[in-house]
């Protein structure tokens, strides 16, 4: 059996220690290393190849967010989860952009963690369900304080499909080849789809499907 192989990168130790032993419980996945700040996780993630890091925002001598840009840029097939106690929007975001596939609330870590790797190293995105609640609210705080109306429904149901398949992380070849489309038309649904919900790259497809629920 191919256990799934995951870095842990936190400073503090007592945070490694809680995550390893609840990984630990499971026996498909296997912790390969700790790190103990950006730096160490960046060298440790070139050296394992892990197939998960589970990365806190917050790291000493280089920050999470920095130290995923590094990884991602090294071995896209990692599959970095953020672990923070935010969940505005700006962390997320950065944290998207940086290539994170995950983003995990400290306080509800041990009901996500076993169900976010083995999503992420299925190649999809996980969010802690509370930030998908969280999001979903200040949108709708924001589309009202601007008198304007969810989009969602001015979608075809062909839009409505592509966004999700975008949304998972695949490439405009990758729903071309499943939806059986030439990818320029998988591209041009692509543009109508961030035209009509406002979108402006792949980090925003993402937090709009969280938002929706279009995507766990």
């Amino acid at each position: 059996m191919n256990r799934t192989r995951i870095l842990l990168a936190d400073d503090h130790g007592i945070v490694r220690k809680g995550l390893r032993l609840q990984l630990e419980q499971n026996s498909s996945f296997a912790v390969v290393g700790e790190a103990t700040d950006g730096r160490a996780a960046v060298r440790m993630a070139e050296e394992l190849l892990p197939d998960i890091v589970i990365m806190d925002i917050a790291m000493p001598n280089l920050s999470g967010i920095q130290a995923t840009t590094q990884i991602v840029k090294k071995n896209p097939q990692t599959g970095v989860i953020i672990l923070s106690m935010h969940s505005d929007e700006t962390y997320i975001t950065r944290a998207l952009a940086a290539g994170a596939k995950g983003y995990l609330l400290k306080d509800n870590a041990e009901v996500d963690l076993f169900r976010a790797v083995q999503v992420v190293a299925m190649g999809k995105p996980f969010f802690s369900p509370a930030i998908a609640k969280t999001l979903l609210e200040d949108y709708m705080r924001h589309m009202q304080q601007r008198g304007l109306e969810d989009s969602y429904d001015l979608l075809t149901a062909r839009e409505k499909e592509i966004l999700q398949l975008l949304a998972e992380g695949k490439s405009n070849k990758e729903v071309a080849s499943m939806l059986n489309l030439s990818t320029n038309t998988v591209e041009t649904h692509r543009t109508r789809i961030m035209q009509k919900l406002d979108l402006h790259n792949a980090a925003e497809i993402v937090l709009y499907a969280v938002r929706k629920r279009i995507i766990s």
